[in-house]
């Protein structure tokens, strides 16, 4: 199918000639070489693709690309990447959302590409990864220069021989992999967590890591040999680098220089840089983070913590008793002086422990870095401007026998969150202003737009920079190979997944034999699916939580007849093309929760601002989630399936139309019948 180009007007632009955009020729030259070599097909999407990013490097102007499933984005844009990196003095950087990307480029991408183009380049680039700190192990805390961690009952375990006693009974698990970490340590050349195999839970990882805070940086004695500090230096002499949005976010939020300096930046993943980039700025107070600083005070340093202990205490008063959720009118005086508290003891805390020892103890850094840490959240709480800064409680739930999850009430411990409203002005001065981004994702236009991703992330409004979008469209003829079901006849859905739901999915999934990938709005959904499921029908079904997510997906693949039932991670990270996904199940518009916070503040915001709420908050977010699950459908130019929405609304609801705009172009129907006798034949049943 040949790719439909469509600038960010909604202007058809199929008549431009790639090469004949500047940078394009040379870089074409480049892609054709290595699709060739990588014994490819020339894909048209492709090629218009690599010939957009080039001329964004030539141009300086930033570029939005919507490039739908089956374009082969990462070369689109690695190919022109290489290009740039040979002439220019600083390094390309590649910033992605999920370290599984960014493992698939640096382990897999780039070396066949590098590889397929050596004829073609004087000398082979060299691309380098960079993570945060606490993915690499830390030489010193392996080397016992950190104390153990408080909750770290690793010697404790049933049947594990207790510390420094006698015997030698077996370790429990977590000691069993901490002792393997140790070992792994020792040959390592890299020193990164996702070189583990199998790998390790995080309580185990957190024996031989350490926090970007808790480093002892240029002080510490093993630096000249430490893992983290090497992948910097890497980065810094490498043509291109791989990184992740929440670093991206540090150094252009922060003002840290934790990547090196660099002039041209491509996002991958982009649908998700807002929220990554929000997550990586949020900040939380609790009485708990309050006395475990005031416990490493008291171990660590001469301190007594008394100070901090007091402000626990009136953190919890003045908190517990307000309910989960927005504080719109920010603190009640008590809430004021609550938080002030743990500032003035912070304070008092880093001045008394300040020059306490001549050398750097590791226990002591890390005391002080948890109390700079305070000092800082609680400063930037108290400064909080509620129309630029969101404020809200949160509790942790809690798993109960017999009733599943149970959200959290007044009375258990609170935290106290900040955010910003919006991350637009910071990432237009801290990532746009002087430097050229691409911004690239499968979902990247809301509803066939690019100013809902645009305004979010600082490109429009007075004073924006220039940018131009485009959608190089699929190679897949998603009209042929595809049907969108919408159960039209069901009632609006409630809470949970109805009876109505339930016999609903039965009914395809016995249809199509199995071969089903069921996303669902909550985990508890997706489990009471399952559940139900398994005492109606001999299918096998496996759900989220029984499994590792990757043994599962394997699982899934391996059995045509198997149906894997779960949650968001799904959602986006499934890649399963061929006859064991042949049907995609949606048991909801995935709206955002009604209580969570910052959507609600936004909504609010885009309300006084004269704008529709729930359209540009609630409807973006869906359309988005959306046609990221529909798209888990058709992965290879040989898939053949069907995209089934159990919601009702998304064909009655006037907002329906504006959500199906950003899918997929499946064929459309809510035929019960029609669907059944597709999923039959393909099911061969």
């Amino acid at each position: 199918m040949t790719s439909v180009f469509i600038d960010e007007t909604g202007k058809d632009i199929s008549d431009v000639r790639p090469e004949s955009l500047p940078g394009g020729a040379d870089t074409l030259e480049l892609l054709d070489a290595a699709v060739a070599a990588l014994g490819g097909q020339r894909r048209d999407g492709q090629r218009f693709m690599a010939a957009k990013v080039a001329e964004a490097f030539e141009t300086g102007r930033h570029l939005l690309v919507q490039a739908g499933t089956g374009t082969g984005k990462s070369l689109a844009y690695l190919v022109p990447a290489l290009r740039h990196a040979k002439h220019a003095d600083k390094p390309v950087v590649v910033a992605t959302a999920t370290l599984a990307l960014q493992s698939q480029i640096t382990g897999r991408d780039v070396p066949r590409l590098l590889d397929a183009l050596e004829d073609e380049l004087d000398e082979r680039p060299t691309v380098a990864l960079l993570k945060g700190r606490s993915n690499y192990a830390c030489l010193h805390k392996v080397e016992g220069g950190y104390p153990e961690d408080d909750d770290a009952a690793l010697f404790t375990a049933p049947g594990a021989a207790p510390p420094g006693g006698g015997g030698e009974r077996p370790l429990g698990g977590l000691a069993q992999q901490v002792v393997r970490l140790r070992e792994w340590v020792e040959t390592t050349d890299t020193g990164d967590r996702d070189d583990v195999q199998p790998g390790v839970t995080d309580a185990a990882w957190r024996q031989v890591s350490v926090t970007a805070k808790e480093c002892l940086g240029r002080k510490c004695p093993l630096v000249e040999d430490c893992f983290a500090e090497r992948a910097r230096t890497d980065a810094g002499e490498a043509d291109v680098v791989i990184t992740n949005h929440a670093l991206l976010a540090i150094n252009a939020f922060e003002g840290l220089a934790v990547l090196p300096e660099h002039d041209v930046v491509i996002v991958d993943e982009a649908h998700e840089l807002r929220d990554r980039v929000t997550g990586a700025v949020t900040g939380s107070l609790s009485a708990a983070a309050v006395r475990a600083a005031g416990s490493a005070v008291r171990k660590h340093t001469a301190a007594s913590g008394e100070a901090l202990e007091r402000a626990a205490e009136a953190f919890d008063r003045a908190f517990d008793e307000d309910p989960t959720g927005l504080l719109p009118r920010g603190f009640t005086e008590e809430q004021v002086y609550a938080v002030r508290g743990v500032q003035e003891a912070a304070r008092s805390g880093l001045s008394e422990t300040k020059g306490e020892s001549k050398g750097e103890d590791a226990g002591r850094h890390a005391a002080r870095s948890r109390l700079s840490e305070l000092l800082d959240t609680a400063e930037r709480m108290l400064g909080a401007d509620t129309a630029r800064d969101v404020l809200w409680i949160s509790r942790v739930g809690r798993w109960s026998p017999g009733a599943g999850y149970v959200g959290a009430g007044p009375g258990e411990s609170a935290t106290l969150n900040i955010a910003p409203l919006s991350v637009a002005g910071p990432l237009r001065e801290g990532l746009f202003d002087g430097r050229t981004v691409v911004l690239t994702s499968a979902t990247l236009a809301v509803g066939s737009s690019f100013s809902s991703v645009a305004g979010s992330l600082g490109l429009q409004g007075p004073g924006a920079p220039s940018w131009r979008g485009v959608d190089v469209g699929s190679p897949f003829d998603y009209g042929k190979q595809g049907i969108l079901y919408v159960a039209k006849h069901l009632a609006k859905p409630g809470r949970g997944v109805s009876d109505e739901q339930l016999d609903e999915l039965l009914t395809l999934l016995e249809a199509s034999g199995g071969g089903a990938l069921g996303l669902f709005s909550s985990r508890r959904a997706a489990e009471d699916a399952a559940e139900a499921l398994r005492e109606k029908t001999e299918l096998p079904i496996l759900c989220q939580g029984d499994a590792s997510l990757p043994s599962l997906v394997k699982e899934f693949t391996d059995d045509p007849a198997a149906s894997l039932f779960g949650t968001m991670s799904l959602w986006q990270g499934v890649d399963v093309p061929g006859q064991s996904c042949r049907l995609v199940v949606i048991d909801r518009i995935p709206f955002p929760r009604p209580d969570d916070p910052l959507g609600t503040a936004r909504t609010r915001a885009a309300e006084r601002a004269g704008g529709n709420g729930f359209m540009t908050v609630s409807a973006s977010h869906a359309a988005v989630r959306l046609a990221q699950g529909a798209g888990r459908l058709i992965r290879s130019s040989g898939d053949r399936g069907v995209v089934a929405v159990l919601d009702s609304r998304l064909a009655t609801a006037r907002y329906g139309s504006f959500l199906t705009k950003s899918l997929p172009p499946l064929w459309r129907t809510t035929d019960r019948e029609t669907v059944l006798g597709a999923l039959r034949r393909l099911g061969g049943s």
